[in-house]
């Protein structure tokens, strides 16, 4: 049964995209997880793969056009079936805008031509039908290239609200990062399918925006997608008069516990919604701190991490009197898996299991880094550190040796002439890694304004995922924590990843005599599939050069 394949929203601000390049032809045979051509978006070009598998029978835009998101892209299905209806009927915007005028013309059609036409746009039809003027259905959007499914971690706005085009609806939790979902439409929110903390697939019912006194629940009822489906399943189990009350719980009855304790804490001194964090949410409850005493300082008096960690209460605060802990008891807090976390398990175990990894070590002698370092900042508005230095010398060494800039796929190995240096930043709910592009390009002052920037909105959640896509290499440094040595898991599709350690002073040898030196240690994980042994150690001997020579970096 063939597939329409629409143009995606590759971004939460994406409007319309270009085809860059097409990666398949018509008559190709598509995996699932293929890549089928390169997105142009507003902020960066993406590879877009395949949900499906079967034979690429149509392209809708030709490399070079531009369209908008969810209109006709591409139709996947069984080689030789026919499609010229899905041709005719375009995207899922023109369907619906055209759905009514072609009713006469269904009504003819004999039933063989309705059976050749696809389950899933005929329900997509028919839920447009459905739907009263005014009303759209807001989905799980689909905020990075790899997201499966979304967390909604905080609503800003309650069922009633009036909603303005670019309101911020809510903050969703991807496997990337906590991003601000904005809306695109104008309206009241009329239903809330999703509450805080709940999770659901991309395309699922998120919300329903419409005209003030549109009955949200009952158009949520009739809403067709994978997604509300099988939140429509939970309440029937509830209505069965055997199934146990635990299966009627859609939510964690943590989740629930830690909504109720948070409205009993704001109606105690004040009767309007508190704007809290999930996370402060937590740490207040942990504390057993009174939200209703705590002033925000986020957007709109917001109470995040910061405001409850800086918070004091009275001696007699009735939140804090009689508290006691015992001993000698067995005691343990669960947390659920964020996004963010399900990924980097999945994705590092398997590179892990998946790419041969080996290991090279060298030391490094780092006088004359030192020496370097201490006179470039001596220029007035300069500062750059160690790690920016070894990210310049990744990138120059990479361009002399693309082998370790290489990519490993099933059916190729990508030897990229472009040189991307992912750098691993550790965050709160895990890892990021974002990265600097055409690193061997960008001079050591512009690297470290970079790297910095990074840093600071990967701790606040900032990043976009075009930030945070596209590596070549990655850098992994633990050197500010002490750590003399240590070996990484590569970053997947990547060949290699580079782990710092920290500079130590200790005795040293030199012109037969021992001294006092300063040495750093690094580690190369490398994937044998790519890049064999000597090939590793040729690029650490040129990486040493580098490093321990950094007047070389500036020729």
């Amino acid at each position: 049964m063939a597939e329409v394949i629409n143009m995606p929203r590759l971004s939460d601000t994406m409007e319309e995209g270009t085809v860059a390049t097409w990666l398949k032809k018509v008559g190709d045979k598509i995996e699932e997880g293929d890549i089928l051509a390169e997105i142009e978006t507003d902020k960066a070009t993406m590879e877009f793969e395949s949900f499906h598998e079967g034979t690429l029978l149509y392209i809708g835009i030709q490399e070079g056009e531009t369209t908008k998101v969810d209109e006709l892209l591409a139709i996947i299905g069984e080689e030789g079936e026919d499609i010229s209806a899905l041709i005719n009927g375009g995207g899922s915007d023109k369907k619906e805008e055209t759905s009514e005028a072609e009713a006469p013309a269904e009504a003819e059609s004999s039933d063989s031509d309705k059976e050749e036409t696809p389950k899933e746009e005929t329900l997509k039809e028919e839920t447009s039908n459905e739907l009263p003027e005014g009303v759209t259905v807001v989905t799980m959007p689909r905020l990075s290239d790899t997201m499966e499914e979304g967390t909604v971690a905080t609503w800003l706005k309650k069922e009633g609200d009036k909603v303005e085009e670019g309101d911020i609806l809510a903050e969703i939790e991807t496997d990337k990062a906590t991003m601000e979902f904005e809306s695109f439409q104008s309206g009241t929110l009329l239903y809330i399918g999703l509450q805080e903390g709940e999770s659901a697939k991309v395309d699922s019912l998120l919300a329903i925006i419409g005209p003030e006194g549109t009955d949200g629940k009952a158009i949520a009822k009739n809403f067709k997608s994978e997604g509300s489906e099988k939140k429509e399943e939970a309440p029937k189990k509830a209505e069965s008069a055997d199934a146990p009350k635990k299966e009627v719980v859609s939510a964690p009855a943590k989740e629930e516990k830690k909504e109720s304790s948070v409205s009993t804490a704001s109606s105690s001194s004040d009767t309007s919604r508190i704007f809290v964090s999930p996370l402060a949410k937590k740490i207040a409850e942990e504390k057993g701190i009174n939200l209703a005493e705590v002033k925000g300082s986020g957007e709109n008096g917001r109470v995040i991490k910061r405001d409850i960690e800086n918070f004091t209460p009275g001696a007699s605060s009735p939140a804090t009197a009689g508290k006691f802990v015992p001993t000698g008891q067995e005691d343990f807090d669960e947390k659920p898996n964020s996004q963010m976390r399900k990924v980097i398990a999945k994705r590092l175990a398997e590179s892990k299991f998946t790419a041969p990894h080996y290991y090279l070590n060298v030391e490094l002698d780092m006088t004359n880094a030192i020496a370097f370092r201490e006179q470039f900042n001596s220029i007035p508005d300069t500062k750059i550190s160690y790690n920016d230095m070894i990210v310049k010398a990744c990138a120059l060494a990479l361009k002399l040796h693309p082998q370790v800039n290489s990519q490993w796929f099933a059916d190729k190995m990508r030897l990229n002439n472009h040189v991307h240096i992912g750098v691993a930043v550790a965050v709160e709910d895990g890892l990021v890694v974002p990265v600097v592009k055409f690193a061997n390009e960008q001079s050591l002052p512009q690297i470290g304004a970079a790297v910095k920037d990074f840093a600071k909105r990967s701790r606040n959640k900032k990043l976009t995922p075009q930030e945070m896509e596209g590596s070549t290499f990655t850098v992994s440094n633990l050197g500010m924590f002490g750590i003399e040595s240590f070996t990484s898991i590569i970053n997947q599709p990547n060949s290699a990843i580079l782990s710092v350690g920290a500079i130590i002073e200790k005795p040293v040898v030199k012109n037969g005599q021992i001294v006092v030196g300063h040495t750093m240690k690094l580690s190369l994980a490398c994937d044998h599939r790519t890049v064999d042994g000597a090939t590793g150690a040729e690029f650490l001997q040129t990486l040493r050069g580098f490093i321990e020579n950094p007047v070389t970096m500036l020729v």
